[in-house]
């Protein structure tokens, strides 16, 4: 059980006690535009996944809190591909956007796996038009190599996605 203390945020595991605070983004359409779920319909929903949420040695999955109100705010992770490269993702509040929360978090993820495995590649990817996002992999210092594609769980949704390395 890895918690993690920044700044501004404590990233630790997620419970199903955090249920009502996951569903405030989980169920926004907003914020689950480019993710690969569905935006959840209830808070049912939110707590299979929640139930579903698990770390392991090459897998680490947090929720992130804000430590000026205990908030839980978004959550993301980090972990080993089959291809070697850590990858890393998150998804926050909307009221959260813009706040360099999604930099620090992931800065604080991939110091956890430097810690740990020293000097690892990196990758990470977003939708083509998700320029806020394709700008925090940028601030955590890795870089444009290509386009792909992803798709949503059950193929719901297929974005462009620009992919990222370091």
């Amino acid at each position: 059980m890895t918690t993690i203390t920044t700044e501004r945020l404590i990233l630790r595991p997620l419970t199903l006690d955090d249920a009502e605070a996951a569903f405030e983004w989980t169920g926004d359409e907003r914020v689950a535009k480019y993710m690969i779920y569905s935006t959840h319909e209830s808070i049912e929903t939110t707590k299979e996944w929640l139930g579903t949420v698990k770390s392991t040695d090459t897998a680490y999955e947090f929720g992130f809190v804000r430590r000026s109100d205990n908030k839980l705010i978004g959550s993301g992770g980090i972990r080993l591909k089959d291809d070697g490269f850590w990858e890393f993702g998150y998804n926050f509040r909307c009221d959260c956007w813009g706040m360099g929360y999604a930099t620090e978090a992931s800065k604080a993820m991939i110091e956890l796996v430097r810690s740990r495995y020293g000097d690892v590649r990196l990758m990470a990817e977003c939708a083509a038009e998700n320029t806020a996002s394709a700008h925090v992999i940028e601030k955590c210092g890795l870089v444009f190599k290509r386009y792909g594609e992803y798709s949503s769980y059950y193929g719901k949704k297929t974005f462009k996605a620009k992919i990222f390395e370091l």
